[in-house]
């Protein structure tokens, strides 16, 4: 059964001091499926991620990825296991040029062992066209990043994992700070992350933007799941109405 899931979490559980964050959370990912993972600040989102990306570990409960069990999830183990992370401060070095953001820490070498300057700028140049939707010459893979609009950031962010075989990708919050039109570039970037055959989870407060790309979305309250929905079954209204009714009650039936 779990061999369905590109990433299966069973009975988590997390405790700081005297705060349960999270309390027997379920949740599962599917090989080419987007999750909305939506809920209020102290949800537990935030905790779940970090458990996720091996920044914490549980206090109990088990952790599969293409239905084999890790034990002792770090880091680093995660991120081989194609875990990666576009957090909303977007990570990138904004008076750098647009190929060395593409490669920053993983660098193209040549059969020498000299970076290969040319061969990243190309790839660069490939990844503009193709995946980020640049078609504008003012912007060259010498652009500075500092240069690039809010929902461009996020874009290269999403195509960088991307390009290195990131299997599942985390949007945490990435729409904030972002303008309408700039949102909308930042779904179809999503969008994107599907169509390349992998999966996401999308965190966001906006159930509106997560409603527009998700396949489900898991509804967490208080350190325990609350709901969880397709959404090619729900009407957005009807998924508002329940989240209310979780906010206020810790349910939504």
């Amino acid at each position: 059964m779990e061999n369905n899931y590109r990433l299966e979490i069973k009975n988590i559980s997390k405790t700081f001091g005297e705060v349960q964050s999270l309390r027997n959370v379920s949740f599962q990912l599917g090989q080419n499926e987007v999750v909305g993972l939506l809920g209020d600040n102290g949800a537990g989102k935030s905790t779940l991620i970090k458990i996720i990306t091996g920044y914490h570990q549980p206090d109990e409960g088990e952790i599969y990825f293409n239905g084999q069990k890790v034990e002792k999830l770090s880091v680093p183990k995660a991120r081989q296991l194609g875990v990666e992370t576009v957090y909303q401060e977007r990570a990138l070095a904004e008076l750098q040029a647009l190929w060395r953001n593409i490669f920053l820490g993983r660098e193209l070498q040549n059969r020498f062992g000299l970076l290969d300057v040319k061969r990243m700028k190309e790839e660069t140049h490939n990844l503009m066209v193709k995946s980020m939707g640049f078609t504008s010459t003012a912007v060259d893979p010498d652009s500075k990043i500092g240069t690039f609009s809010g929902g461009e950031k996020q874009g290269v962010a999403i195509v960088r994992a991307l390009y290195f075989d990131a299997e599942i990708i985390i949007l945490d919050e990435p729409t904030m700070g972002l303008s309408l039109q700039e949102t909308r570039k930042l779904i179809n970037f999503v969008k994107s992350i599907k169509q390349a055959g992998k999966a996401a989870i999308f965190i966001d407060h906006n159930i509106f933007h997560v409603y527009s790309v998700a396949d489900r979305v898991v509804v967490l309250d208080r350190g325990r799941v609350a709901g969880e929905f397709r959404t090619s079954d729900i009407t957005l209204n009807d998924l508002m109405d329940k989240m209310y009714k979780i906010a206020e009650t810790g349910h939504f039936d």
